[in-house]
């Protein structure tokens, strides 16, 4: 009896295999088949009449007769397959993939293209080569069992900041799929999510929008974490990213307002009530953002995000929010200069100091969109690091803080030889000779021209000390440990100093200036350009030097907070910066910052010849 129950329960094994492997060779897509005949029997060439191309769709290749049609799916589907493990792939021409248009109008519907679906993780790809080495890549992995499209483990659950979203396999790569997702970006979204809670505290309700959702993992924290503070909004122009959008929504147990089948899949099957709620649009940015005012708006497109700005400004509510996020790398760093003259009209160079150079010229482009729609920016944050660029700006209406935006777009005058940097001087008098504005002496000694004018950049301050001192409290409420080192920094940063007084606990503001907060009554109002003026002294200094740029070869230079040490000293402000971990943000010329570190500088050598003399003084006494 026991032998005969093991034999029925091998064969029940047996069937439930066998089950399941018919249920994942009927889940792959039809252009992947094993053998000629399988491709041909999607279709009954046998019978009469006129047939479609299973793999075409009608505009492409129009209906014909069996023999015609069995040419076809040999000549043009079968003929460039690629093969892995007895799977061979042929190449589709149905509407799974389309190609994507240029990075300034990602989100324009374009033309079909032929592609492959991979038989391991379902991605699909364009060029066959591209798709054998794509399976190479797999193969190292060790990744060699086929996953489908249709099968539901495809999905990757992710969780960041007490949310979960659902992946796809191909999410790493954004001209593969619509729904991106980077985890190198998780400090990009805590710091806007940080900014948000800060004008949440002052408005309430708030209402918000992530105008390119993808997997909409931003607004769910903003709904998830600030409940009924904000209003949350998310958009994308992709059905795929819309769906998976609702999805994510019903991960996290938050109703989907304005969908009917939001919210029976909200209240079915779960004990659980919504804790929160969003509304999921499927809209092109440009549009929403004309037809909706809000308070605070994110753009993060994928690449720059110039294209969006003027609808942005024209909407948004006064004393309201902008985050700009550019991920555009090569434009901001200065490797592609043509691409950075058509998307800012900046001219700029590589310098030690580009990355902050790629701040103030996205804030550039932010002041003349906000200038075009009769508003000015008070400048609350800017951050560049490896692999993105977020400035965060508040939105001030009027004409007259219009102007004074546009007053703080200069130009700069780089020396090609030492790198020193002065923003020119306002006015429209005609100066003779301009290098007598930069400290160095360069001309003088140098034939020719010595240095270039970049720009227009912003030449106003990066930082508002007392908004980030919220921003951090902020993090400290919502346990975001990861971003609490670079707020610091960016706070010492602003106060151009090297002391850190941060007391997160009792933290409580009384002024404007500490809190960071913007008063809304009308006489405060009125005097928000007499205090800016007040306060241009107290400003922060432009740009940075490098410490290891500018060493003595031949000398062993200081330690950095050694350094910085003298330098204060000295009597010069001084802090780190966040834009390069061996910069130093400081009032000093570059001659002056040459000075000290020569002055603390030691020679490599001076150590070997007292040895020396030390070990001969021994053997004489020996």
């Amino acid at each position: 009896a026991v032998l005969l129950g093991n034999i029925s329960l091998g064969k029940r094994d047996c069937m439930v295999k066998s089950l399941k492997r018919s249920v994942s060779v009927s889940e792959r897509h039809v252009s992947i088949q094993t053998t000629l005949e399988g491709l041909e029997g999607l279709v009954d060439l046998n019978g009469a009449g006129r047939k479609s191309c299973p793999l075409c769709p009608e505009e492409k290749f129009k209906a014909c007769y069996s023999h015609k049609l069995r040419r076809h799916l040999q000549n043009l589907h079968w003929k460039v397959y690629v093969e892995f493990e007895g799977q061979k792939m042929c190449i589709c021409h149905l509407p799974c993939r389309q190609l994507k248009s240029s990075l300034g109008s990602d989100q324009v519907r374009s033309g079909l293209v032929a592609h492959y679906h991979c038989v391991v993780c379902s991605v699909t790809i364009a060029r066959k080569t591209d798709m054998i080495s794509h399976l190479k890549r797999h193969i190292n992995k060790g990744e060699t069992e086929a996953s489908y499209s249709g099968s539901s483990d495809a999905y990757e659950i992710m969780k960041e900041l007490g949310t979960n979203v659902q992946l796809l396999p191909n999410h790493t790569t954004p001209q593969k799929t619509d729904t991106y997702f980077s985890r190198k970006m998780k400090t990009n979204r805590q710091l806007v999510f940080c900014s948000l809670a800060v004008l949440a505290e002052d408005r309430n309700p708030l209402e918000c929008l992530d105008a390119f959702g993808a997997t909409g993992i931003m607004g769910l924290q903003w709904a998830k974490h600030l409940h009924n503070s904000v209003k949350v909004t998310i958009n994308d122009i992709n059905e795929a990213c819309v769906k998976m959008i609702k999805e994510n929504c019903h991960l996290n147990h938050i109703r989907v307002e304005g969908n009917r089948t939001g919210r029976q899949l909200d209240g079915a099957g779960d004990a659980d009530s919504p804790i929160a709620s969003v509304e999921v649009v499927k809209m092109d940015a440009n549009v929403i953002m004309h037809l909706r005012p809000f308070d605070y708006i994110h753009l993060d497109p994928f690449g720059t995000a110039v294209n969006y700005l003027d609808a942005a400004f024209r909407n948004v509510r006064n004393l309201g929010i902008v985050s700009v996020t550019s991920t555009d790398a090569g434009s901001l760093y200065s490797k592609s200069l043509n691409v950075t003259l058509r998307h800012y009209g900046c001219q700029i160079v590589r310098t030690e100091y580009y990355r902050e150079l790629a701040a103030r010229m996205v804030l550039a482009s932010v002041a003349r969109a906000a200038a075009r729609c009769n508003k000015g920016i008070e400048v609350l944050l800017a951050v560049a690091l490896e692999h993105f660029v977020l400035v965060v700006v508040r939105v001030l209406r009027g004409p007259t803080q219009a102007d004074e935006s546009a007053k703080k777009l200069r130009q700069l005058l780089h020396c090609q030889w030492c790198e020193e940097r002065v923003f020119l001087k306002p006015g429209s008098m005609v100066e003779e000779n301009l290098y007598r504005q930069l400290p160095c002496q360069c001309h003088g000694s140098m034939p020719g021209k010595t240095a270039v004018e970049l720009g227009p950049l912003w030449a106003g301050p990066l930082f508002n000390t007392g908004f980030l001192r919220r921003m951090l409290v902020a993090a400290v409420q919502h346990n975001m440990e990861d971003i609490q080192p670079l707020v610091k920094t960016l706070i010492c940063e602003a106060d151009c100093t090297t002391l850190k007084p941060f007391p997160v606990p009792g933290y409580s503001a009384d002024t404007s200036d500490q809190s960071g907060k913007r008063k809304t009554t009308g006489e405060e109002s009125g005097n928000v350009l007499k205090k800016i003026k007040a306060d241009t002294s107290l400003e922060h200094p432009a740009f940075y030097y490098s410490i290891h740029r500018h060493s003595i070869r031949g000398m062993n230079m200081p330690k950095l907070n050694k350094f910085l040490q003298y330098l204060t000293e000295a009597g010069f402000r001084v802090s780190r910066t966040h834009f390069d971990p061996t910069g130093v943000r400081t009032d000093a010329t570059l001659a002056q910052f040459k000075e000290v570190l020569t002055k603390y500088s030691v020679p490599t050598y001076s150590s070997a010849p007292q040895s020396s003399a030390a070990g001969s003084d021994r053997r004489q006494t020996l």
